[in-house]
């Protein structure tokens, strides 16, 4: 088990981005359609329903950083305790999606 937060928030997935060691996978668990919508740049796409069956290709990161990203937070709040559970002990859901990397960090992100 990890004392590492459940929900990150979008300045400090940023932050992480751009400076942590080792680098955190940014996971991006929307659909296909919204991900070519709008999508933060090195953002690997598992829509949360293909997850299960393709959690293998997660393998690399279960002891370092994963920070998984949705449209408002909810489905990556599932995400990260789903991956969790299944040893992903590093695993974190960023608070408020996408929509709030926009407002906060990236407004040449789109919002839909």
């Amino acid at each position: 088990m990890t004392d590492l937060p459940l929900e990150i928030s979008v300045a400090d997935t940023a932050a992480a981005l751009q400076g942590a060691d080792p680098r955190p996978l940014l996971l991006d668990c929307r659909t296909p359609e919204e991900h070519a919508t709008a999508r933060i740049a090195g953002a690997v796409l598992i829509p949360m329903q293909e997850l299960a069956e393709r959690v293998g290709e997660l393998a690399a990161y279960k002891t370092t950083p994963l920070i998984v990203h949705c449209h408002h937070g909810m489905r990556s709040l599932r995400v990260a305790t789903w991956l969790r559970d299944q040893g992903f002990s590093l695993a974190q859901s960023m608070r408020g999606g996408i929509d709030a990397w926009t407002d906060a960090v990236d407004p040449s992100v789109p919002k839909y």
